[in-house]
């Protein structure tokens, strides 16, 4: 079996999540969670930035046409992308999938603190070189 890229420091963030989760339960807004985690994060002695924003360019415009913000970028190698919802949608996979390309990251981690039970998704993006 092929071992997961990142595995490492994927199960730290996981880990943090549900220790985040364990404690706060759900019903708060995305910041709420965010704050927590970033104290989790620097428990585990993960280097993380937070709200990391990013250009989004089109074909071969030299000017971007917006940006967007990852909730945290750990490592410099994974996207965290938080929610806070009753249930996870497909938009909210193709939204971090979308994240990756953006930021040319290969992994991505789904965090949803919003259900009853914690619940994520870890997202592979094959890069083109």
């Amino acid at each position: 079996m092929e071992e997961l890229k990142h595995k490492d420091i994927t199960e730290k963030i996981i880990g943090a999540s549900f220790e985040v989760h364990k404690f706060l339960g759900n019903g708060f807004q995305e910041v709420i969670y965010q704050r927590a985690l970033s104290y989790e994060f620097k428990k585990a002695g993960l280097d993380f930035a937070r709200e990391v924003e990013q250009d989004i360019f089109y074909k071969d415009l030299e000017e971007p046409i917006g940006t967007r913000r990852a909730d945290f970028i750990v490592a410099g190698k994974i996207l965290v992308e938080l929610k806070a919802l009753i249930k996870l949608e497909d938009v909210h996979l193709a939204q971090t999938l979308n994240y990756l390309r953006a930021y040319k990251l290969e992994v991505g981690l789904l965090i949803n603190f919003g259900s009853k039970s914690m619940e994520f998704k870890r997202l592979v993006l094959k890069l083109r070189n």
